[in-house]
């Protein structure tokens, strides 16, 4: 299954295979050219016009409908706030916790869906680190086995950012609401090209620069309606805060929607770009895009077990698997492989785990075409001969 009819027309939407194969989507994404363009032509636009110009708030506004069409919501309950980790600390920060609360949260996961619930514990919120029978695989079973009585929220990502172990979000909500638990989500490693049905989960925050194929610091954050008292603003300014003609008023009332956890100006050029790459993975459909990303993923995972490669991933027959791939070979050093194929104009990630040592990863997205992953495999196959 091919996306697109050409090579010259992948080229043209992706201008960055022009000259490398680039298989780090879950690192930092290189812009696709609708984004780029959007981007281009909005800050052009500046240089004529004030920067909120006649269309801008137009274009917001169609920014958070997309966003709540790609997540599966409401529009109101989307604000548009980049990076992830703003989204998370808004969620943590906003909570009127109680002391002996507990939280729920993966020590192995990405920094930035840790420290937020880590610094809780000033507050008096007790942190239960979740166990996992392997590194990212996080299970129904296993956040059930940590609930206790005075379990508040649960905090995951959607996708483990090594080993591209993905959860399943409708079971673990499910589970969750049973019990009146809320579930935070950090959603970045699967927004885009996989699933992610925000409806399961009480929060969500995902910036764009990675599956998404959006620009940095422009990001999703979803709020279910149902907890907007819940969740209480802790940015505040002009823009979420109700102020008349731009006059202070002596009492706080925040705006309705999404908008109340927007304390200020938006990164614009960002979500004129952002807006661009959702209605890319729009148009070529999530489920489209993932059955390609997995063809390519599983492509790569076979080439490199005929080199003799390990894996530090879950394997073909794990429904759960993602777009993310951990390999090395037992006989030469990931770093120097990494080496070699930057060398080769090959970008990939370098990632270092805490228990298990030094892993080449791997993040090919749909427009990624099986040449490329033969080119890839080629290199590292030359490398171990070397």
């Amino acid at each position: 299954m091919q996306l697109y009819s050409s090579e010259e027309e992948r080229q043209k939407a992706f201008p960055v295979v022009q000259k490398r194969v680039f298989l780090a989507h879950a690192g930092v994404t290189a812009l696709p050219s609708c984004a780029a363009r959007a981007m281009s032509e909005y800050i052009t636009e500046c240089s004529r016009e004030q920067q909120e110009f006649r269309d801008v708030l137009k274009e917001v506004a169609r920014a958070r409908n997309d966003a709540a069409l790609l997540l599966g919501v409401h529009t109101e309950e989307i604000a548009l706030l980049g990076p992830t980790s703003l989204g998370l600390s808004l969620f943590a920060n906003g909570i009127a916790w109680k002391k002996g609360d507990e939280v729920i949260v993966y020590a192995d996961d990405y920094p930035a869906n840790v420290y937020p619930w880590l610094e809780l514990q000033n507050r008096g919120v007790r942190i239960k680190w979740l166990e996992v029978d392997a590194l990212g695989r996080i299970t129904p079973d296993a956040v059930e086995s940590c609930i206790t009585s005075a379990t508040r929220l649960v905090a995951l990502a959607s996708c483990h950012f090594q080993t591209g172990w993905r959860i399943d979000i409708p079971a673990i909500g499910s589970l969750l609401r049973k019990r009146d638990i809320l579930f935070s989500l950090d959603a970045i490693q699967t927004l885009g090209s996989f699933p992610t049905p925000a409806s399961e989960v009480d929060f969500l925050a995902a910036d764009a620069h990675k599956w998404l194929l959006g620009p940095l610091a422009a990001g999703i954050v979803y709020v279910a309606k149902k907890r907007f008292e819940t969740c209480r603003p802790t940015l505040l300014g002009s823009w979420n805060v109700k102020s008349p003609d731009f006059l202070a008023q002596k009492t706080i009332e925040f705006e309705e929607g999404g908008r109340r956890y927007e304390p200020g100006v938006l990164n614009i050029p960002g979500i004129y770009g952002m807006r661009a790459s959702i209605n890319l993975i729009a148009e070529q459909g999530i489920e489209s895009i993932s059955s390609l990303i997995l063809e390519r993923r599983d492509q790569l995972e076979t080439r490199l077990a005929d080199l003799g490669f390990e894996f530090l991933s879950p394997r073909q027959h794990e429904p759960l698997r993602s777009g993310i791939i951990a390999a090395r070979h037992p006989g030469y050093d990931p770093a120097l492989l990494f080496a070699s194929l930057e060398r080769a104009f090959i970008s990939a990630s370098l990632r270092k785990t805490r228990d298990y040592g030094v892993w080449l990863r791997f993040s090919p997205h749909f427009y990624n075409t099986s040449e490329e992953i033969e080119r890839v495999t080629d290199v590292l196959s030359e490398s171990i001969r070397e």
